[in-house]
């Protein structure tokens, strides 16, 4: 139930950077999209994938830059949005957790 209408994003431009404030996390329709840390790409998110979901849920700035490898579309979910989907589709959340837990455990093989 994203509240916003989709975005187009070019090969190449900056969705949001390392230290912004995160007050929205966003859905790939589709396209790419790069997560670069220290510039550094450390994972891209295709088709039906989410990102910016940590910021979001914690308050805290983004500690990662993210931009589109190719042409892309994106909805955002504000945390309104956001809190309703956890509170009325829990496999919503479940995918949330899901994803997140995904990332932790690909970092932990990398350390």
């Amino acid at each position: 139930m994203p509240d916003l209408p989709p975005s187009t994003f070019a090969p190449g431009e900056v969705i949001f950077r390392e230290g912004d404030k995160g007050d929205k996390m966003y859905v790939v329709r589709s396209g790419k999209v790069e997560i670069v840390l220290h510039g550094t790409v450390i994972e891209t998110v295709a088709q039906g994938g989410i990102f910016g979901e940590m910021a979001l849920i914690d308050g805290s700035p983004r500690v990662a830059t993210a931009r589109a490898k190719t042409k892309c579309e994106l909805s955002a979910i504000t945390e309104k949005s956001f809190l309703f989907l956890v509170d009325e589709m829990p496999y919503f959340a479940l995918f949330v957790m899901r994803t997140l837990v995904d990332r932790l455990r690909r970092m932990d093989e990398r350390v």
